[in-house]
């Protein structure tokens, strides 16, 4: 299904295909993403009982929609929609902007160096997904 030159069903796989890896990458990593935070399982495990635990799953399924929605149009707008052109696109959009932000942010935050690992790894895997669906389907 394609409107306004935007292959949505591309969109919405990428999406959820970056979306499971997030779980799947923050499942193997839980302790020492827990430790770098402070975290105890005991603290995590309350928050998972609490109603407003789903909402960081809502809000991220939407982020990962929305960097769909955004790599496509960048893909689209190189004009060579190919599997290869999805991935070098998706790996400069995450070198250039994802693993900065991740950088810049954590630095200022005090947080432990391990966190920009961790956390820009998976967005590495993300966007990469991301790259190789839109770039296989086409936009």
């Amino acid at each position: 299904m394609t409107f306004a030159g935007i292959n949505y069903v591309a969109v919405i796989v990428a999406a959820g295909l970056a979306w499971f890896f997030g779980g799947l990458w923050y499942r193997l990593l839980a302790k020492p993403w827990m430790g770098a935070h402070g975290f105890t399982s005991e603290q995590v495990r309350a928050h998972h009982g609490n109603y407003a635990a789903m909402w960081p799953l809502v809000v991220s399924f939407a982020a990962d929609l929305v960097m769909a929605w955004m790599l496509a149009g960048v893909i689209g707008h190189l004009g060579d929609v190919t599997l290869k052109n999805g991935l070098i696109s998706a790996f400069f959009l995450w070198f250039g902007f994802v693993i900065t932000t991740l950088a810049v942010n954590n630095m200022f935050g005090m947080r432990k160096h391990i966190l920009i690992v961790i956390d820009g790894g998976h967005w590495l895997g993300a966007m990469l997904l991301m790259g190789a669906v839109i770039g296989a389907w086409g936009v």
